[in-house]
């Protein structure tokens, strides 16, 4: 009897002394922010900060960096193809052939308004590369701090709506299922002329870029 009950009393003090179950911390759940990325919205609306080269004068040695912006907005007719209408406007100062008028560094600004194909290339959840053939027109304007002089005293082109043409595309970034951070490097192609002296047009190709945003609207094909 003396041996069981010190058997019991030990048996008591080790349960006693077990120690407690570790409390649990809080449970935690992944969220991939880009799990509900889709490639099926029938619309799109693109506004970034823009950059474009041109040249305002068919013989200019020096050109003309301008900044502006770009609206742009996309149609699917379906997953791949859709149409992308833009409107564009770079505005700066320009280099200006040596003059008696001593005009310097004159302001300048060019406007696009183009459309054509779009194509949806490589996509993933992460992002997509996208390209672009649009044409319209470029409305140039060259004349407006010549201070009523000739743009042949800078060796400028005229003001003028003119033949222009966009050829690139976009690189997209998901941040989210509606929204996408957007680089959109391109080409412009414009056709100026002059109507002073030989009249001439010139085909001019340039480098151009923007940075913004783009926001996928809900409305599915």
């Amino acid at each position: 009897m003396p041996n069981l009950l010190a058997q019991d009393q030990s048996s008591s003090s080790q349960q006693g002394s077990a120690a407690p179950a570790p409390a649990q911390g809080p449970a935690y759940i992944v969220v991939d922010p880009l799990a509900g990325v889709r490639y099926d919205n029938r619309y799109d609306l693109s506004l970034g900060m823009a950059y474009a080269h041109i040249k305002a004068g068919p013989n200019l040695l020096q050109g003309a960096n301008l900044g502006g912006l770009d609206l742009s907005g996309s149609y699917w007719f379906s997953k791949r193809w859709a149409l992308e209408g833009s409107g564009r406007g770079y505005l700066g100062t320009s280099g200006a052939a040596p003059n008696t008028e001593s005009i310097n560094g004159p302001f300048v600004a060019q406007y696009l308004f183009v459309a054509g194909p779009e194509w949806l290339g490589p996509h993933n959840k992460h992002g997509a590369l996208i390209a672009h053939a649009l044409v319209g027109g470029a409305y140039g304007n060259f004349e407006q701090n010549l201070r009523g002089a000739s743009p042949e005293v800078v060796g400028f082109y005229n003001d003028q709506l003119a033949f222009g043409a966009i050829v690139g595309g976009h690189i997209d970034l998901n941040r989210s299922p509606r929204w996408v951070f957007r680089v959109t490097p391109d080409a412009i192609i414009t056709r100026y002329g002059i109507d002073y002296g030989t009249k001439i047009t010139q085909t001019d190709v340039n480098f151009a870029i923007s940075v913004g945003v783009e926001y996928k609207f809900k409305k599915k094909r």
